[in-house]
């Protein structure tokens, strides 16, 4: 079965830097688009980043352009979120994302935090 496992949340000061991974299992992970989303407290989930399955086509939100960037690695069926100049606004659980066929599948979600 599809499984989708995310680490690297934490406590992280203003501008400081965090990187979350997410590793896959049970499907052909570099045949699919990867996505990262985030959720705020009171907040609707949205989509922060995508890749391709190659790698080549990595669109991102406009709230972190240019200081957010995710990479894959497809030997190791994993999709990373480098996040640096982080802001309080930042602060919500972030979930890794895979739609195989129909379906769609999320992770248990990792927490970041942004506070000094």
């Amino acid at each position: 079965q599809v499984q989708l496992v995310e680490s690297g949340g934490g406590l992280v000061q203003p501008g400081g830097s965090l990187r979350l991974s997410c590793v896959a299992s049970g499907f052909a992970f570099s045949s699919y688009t990867m996505k990262w989303y985030r959720q705020a407290p009171g907040k609707e989930r949205e989509l922060v980043a995508a890749i391709s399955p190659a790698g080549g086509r990595t669109p991102y939100s406009d709230s972190v352009k240019g200081r957010f960037t995710i990479s894959r690695d497809n030997t190791k069926k994993t999709v990373y979120l480098q996040m640096n100049s982080l802001k309080p606004e930042d602060t919500a659980v972030y979930y890794c994302n895979v739609q195989v066929y129909t379906i769609t599948y999320w992770g248990q979600g990792t927490q970041v935090t942004v506070s000094s």
